[in-house]
């Protein structure tokens, strides 16, 4: 999963927030009601419990990984499994596969195969001489079949689904609508960088620092960052270097392009979107990433404000991004 757009906090003391890592990530909650932090980071804390039992795929006992017992079959799926993959499918079909769920077995085979930290300490062992690691395509996602209402899913005999990403803007979504309605406060959930927000805005709305990499948004920042702010939806960063590994002698990141299983070629090095939603905005800053040069045409014609930082360091925006604030 993605790790890079980090909160700005406002100093006024009205705001309040809880900081801490799961489901492979650093987690972010942020309320405008001291009172309800507490609460607010439980509900948080649960919902992401959940995800990561539905969905990941590290964990031999997750729902996701279970599945696979039933491939070629319709199998009975939790609400969160199938909403996260309702998710997953959003994203290939809004950008013609670019986003594509199935590329868990081309994740593995390049050497993510647990979580993050794990991969990170691997790679300081002695490495294999140089190779090209080979990748085969099972099926394409548009054999996934999804009945919502009846809770069934079909996937592909031989595919492995890889949710990443998608299912941890939709989630974010889908806690800080929770937390809002709940605690009738407002609040910025931040999973690894993908930013949803709900409720009472803070004055001035939510301030977000953008940088490459996810890190503390009080400590100074290294590279080119902007700080903005946002009133509604969501805001996500895709970065290759949040998450990068060496393996056989390459250097890999987390971002693959579905018609190699390789990582993407490197032409941005981080893409920050402004969406409807977090999950959106995700959607567009990982597609914008495989596109590469064609990504600031595309999201011109969306309409969708981005800020594109070249592998140079080298900074493009399109579509009305925001110019920077400070609060």
């Amino acid at each position: 999963m993605k790790a890079t757009s980090t909160l700005q906090t406002q100093p006024s003391g009205r705001l309040c927030w809880a900081n801490w890592n799961a489901i492979g990530t650093a987690i972010r909650i942020v309320v405008t009601d001291a009172t309800q932090l507490e609460a607010a980071r439980a509900m948080l804390e649960d919902d992401l419990a959940v995800l990561d039992m539905s969905c990941s795929r590290f964990r031999a006992d997750s729902e996701l990984i279970q599945l696979e017992a039933s491939a070629g079959r319709p199998a009975k799926v939790s609400p969160v499994l199938a909403g996260a993959v309702r998710a997953a499918l959003r994203g290939a079909r809004l950008t013609d596969g670019d986003v594509d769920p199935t590329l868990g077995h081309a994740m593995e085979a390049i050497g993510y195969d647990r979580d993050f930290v794990l991969v990170q300490a691997r790679q300081s062992r002695p490495q294999a001489a140089k190779m090209r690691v080979s990748v085969s395509r099972a099926a394409s996602w548009r054999q996934i079949e999804l009945n919502e209402a009846a809770g069934l899913l079909t996937v592909p005999v031989g595919v492995r689904l890889d949710l990443g990403a998608t299912a941890k803007a939709w989630a974010a979504d889908r806690s800080a609508q929770r937390i809002a309605r709940v605690l009738s406060c407002g609040v910025l959930v931040s999973l690894g960088g993908d930013i949803a927000i709900a409720g009472d805005l803070p004055p001035g709305g939510w301030s977000v620092r953008v940088q490459d990499v996810t890190g503390d948004p009080l400590e100074p920042t290294t590279g080119p960052a902007d700080v903005i702010s946002i009133r509604e939806g969501g805001l996500a960063t895709s970065s290759t270097r949040a998450r990068r590994w060496e393996r056989g002698g390459d250097v890999m990141h987390h971002i693959l392009d579905p018609r190699t299983g390789w990582p993407a070629e490197s032409v941005w090095r981080t893409v920050s979107v402004a969406a409807g939603s977090a999950l959106d905005a995700n959607i567009a800053s990982t597609a914008a990433i495989i596109r590469g040069h064609r990504a600031t045409g595309w999201l011109a014609k969306l309409g969708l404000p981005a800020r594109l930082v070249a592998v140079d360091g080298s900074v493009k925006t399109v579509a009305g991004w925001p110019k920077e604030v400070r609060s």
